[in-house]
């Protein structure tokens, strides 16, 4: 929790735009760490968010075990563009030697993955290219043909990011290109290995070939049979080999995340209605209920701490001081809905293990959660419009304002206390702003005015009601 609250601080005295993550980064090169354990992790089906969470883990696993090498098992079609980016990011994180195997095809994001490591080496019959960008058909069931204009804007941006991971690892970049831009034309020491119109592929063969003088490999530094031999032709056979598993939670992880700006809209949705009722009922358990597992999809994800879930209840609490025992006081309210808001956010950013305890994650990790509360913002508020104006009116309001009672009042007899109340006066016993307390004779009732303050002392009277709360006016 100490690490929590260090960045809760930070996070409300630092403005975003000047954060930045610290820490020195090695060159890419140095020799491995030889005493510490070789980790392997798996990539395997499509390139999406929960390969991503596998990944994510692994690499935090081998910072904090001081690994001497990551190797990236490799297996796969490909996949989504922002998910390769992200996971080249992760990967970069370790500065530890990294190493691909293709245990069986690398194609399109797979390639993109590879050349983000210092060596690939590869198993007999394997496969690696193929990455020129696709357009995905209407859910995901195959692809379309792409405009030329989206084509060219695509495979530059791609073809740059990835040109530049081969730059700094040293591989051969006019072989990435040709994987990826059908424009290109191979041609090695005279030789027409791909011609225009063509997207490069290479099998394990093919990759290994040695060309120019001195030799040197086409792109695969050699073909092992299995990953075991892999670790003793780059001399760890000694070391000890931890493998990355996926597991169920992460796949939950996954899902839970993506349903995020859901959750958080439910989750508002929810609180604002068991304020607006009497007790506490089925929408409260709702709310409560949303945010449980939007706090919980960040933590088993591997984003962030289960402490900011802490931060967000002692939030809530904070609130419900605010509203219900010390209403006027604002300053409560307010640190109450700033803690809560900053928590939504800090929960699904994503922690550098690399980074010291007083850093602060880039301004660039806090994309995913900003995107996620605005739509839920924007969800929830559209809603409280719309039920603010229509829901009072209905059956389904006073059979919930009914059922929240916790059977203290049935429908029919809070309709006829509302009716008895209405026309009484009394005094004011904290500033309304709208909201206060009102004194009338021996009973102290929370009340709203019509928009108007109305301070201590004042005379007031019951014109109306707006749910369960008494709205007066001064007289």
């Amino acid at each position: 929790m100490k690490r929590v609250w260090l960045i809760w601080m930070l996070f409300f005295l630092t403005p975003f735009a000047g954060w930045a993550a610290e820490g020195a980064v090695e060159e890419v090169g140095e020799s491995p760490k030889e005493s510490g354990p070789v980790y392997v992790i798996p990539i395997r089906d499509d390139i999406m968010p929960p390969v991503l969470y596998v990944v994510r883990r692994g690499i935090k696993e081998a910072l904090a075990a001081d690994a001497s090498l990551v190797v990236l098992d490799m297996e796969t079609n490909g996949g989504r563009v922002d998910t390769t980016e992200e996971l080249i990011e992760i990967l970069d994180r370790f500065e530890g030697r990294k190493v691909t195997y293709v245990n069986k095809k690398a194609f399109s994001a797979g390639a993109f993955i590879s050349v983000a490591t210092e060596s690939i080496y590869m198993a007999p019959g394997s496969v690696i290219g193929a990455a020129a960008p696709i357009l995905m058909a209407p859910g995901g069931t195959g692809v379309e043909a792409m405009p030329n204009t989206m084509e060219v804007k695509m495979t530059s941006g791609i073809s740059a990011l990835v040109r530049a991971n081969a730059e700094r690892y040293g591989h051969n970049v006019d072989v990435i290109e040709a994987m990826i831009d059908k424009s290109k034309e191979l041609n090695v020491d005279g030789q027409v290995l791909c011609e225009k119109g063509q997207i490069l592929t290479l099998t394990n063969t093919e990759a290994g070939k040695e060309y120019g003088d001195p030799g040197k490999p086409l792109l695969s530094s050699g073909t092992v049979p299995d990953l075991s031999g892999l670790i003793r032709t780059l001399g760890l056979e000694d070391a000890e080999l931890v493998r990355i598993d996926p597991t169920g939670t992460e796949q939950l992880g996954a899902w839970v995340n993506r349903i995020s700006p859901i959750l958080l809209m439910i989750g508002i949705i929810g609180l604002y209605l068991e304020f607006k009722t009497p007790g506490f009922g089925l929408p409260g358990i709702i709310g409560l209920g949303a945010f449980v597992l939007y706090f919980l999809g960040g933590y088993i994800a591997g984003l962030s701490s289960i402490g900011w879930g802490a931060v967000f209840v002692v939030g809530l609490l904070l609130l419900i001081v605010e509203l219900l025992l010390i209403p006027g006081t604002l300053i409560t309210g307010l640190v109450g809905a700033a803690m809560m808001l900053g928590a939504i956010i800090m929960a699904l950013v994503d922690w550098d293990p690399t980074l010291p305890a007083y850093a602060v994650p880039n301004v660039s990790q806090f994309a995913l959660p900003l995107r996620s509360l605005t739509q839920a913002l924007f969800g929830a508020l559209l809603f409280v419009l719309i039920i603010g104006r229509y829901l009072p009116e209905t059956r389904l309001y006073r059979r919930m304002v009914s059922a929240t009672a916790s059977g203290m009042e049935t429908e029919d007899a809070l309709a006829s206390t509302h009716h008895r109340r209405v026309g009484q006066t009394g005094e004011v016993l904290t500033a309304l702003r709208p909201g206060g307390k009102v004194r009338f004779g021996d009973e102290t009732l929370d009340v709203i005015s019509q928009g108007e303050m109305i301070e201590v002392g004042a005379t007031v009277k019951i014109i109306d009601f707006s749910g369960s709360d008494p709205v007066v006016v001064s007289i």
